[in-house]
């Protein structure tokens, strides 16, 4: 069992060189035990974007303060807090905040996929 409020798990920056002021944090992950899936709270400063890729498994995702633009295949879809993004496998993506503000967002994905983004 864990509790923990998310600001005490370690602030990241995404390394990646094709994004810009994105950040993570490992909220539950392998090293919680977790079997299935990893829970990652991602930040995004105004202005930033995690890089435009893809790969073989899902998101799934939930935008808790914010807003912003998710590029999906080449087409820009405006979403805000509270909305629910689901991103199947082999998908081109990448998230963007184009406001002032930070946006913040809950990301699961299967743990056997532990990857930054």
């Amino acid at each position: 069992m864990k509790l923990i409020n998310y600001k005490q798990v370690k602030r990241e920056k995404v390394e990646d060189p094709n994004s810009k002021n994105a950040f993570i944090r490992w909220v539950i992950s392998d090293k919680d035990n977790a079997p299935n899936f990893a829970m990652r709270v991602f930040e995004i400063e105004p202005k930033g974007f995690t890089p435009y890729h893809k790969h073989n498994w899902e998101h799934e995702v939930f935008i808790l303060e914010g807003k912003g633009v998710l590029v999906h295949e080449g087409k820009e879809y405006p979403f805000s807090s509270g909305d629910v993004i689901f991103i199947p496998g082999g998908e081109n993506h990448q998230f963007k905040n184009n406001s002032s503000e930070t946006l913040s967002f809950i990301c699961l994905i299967p743990i056997q996929n532990k990857c930054i983004l």
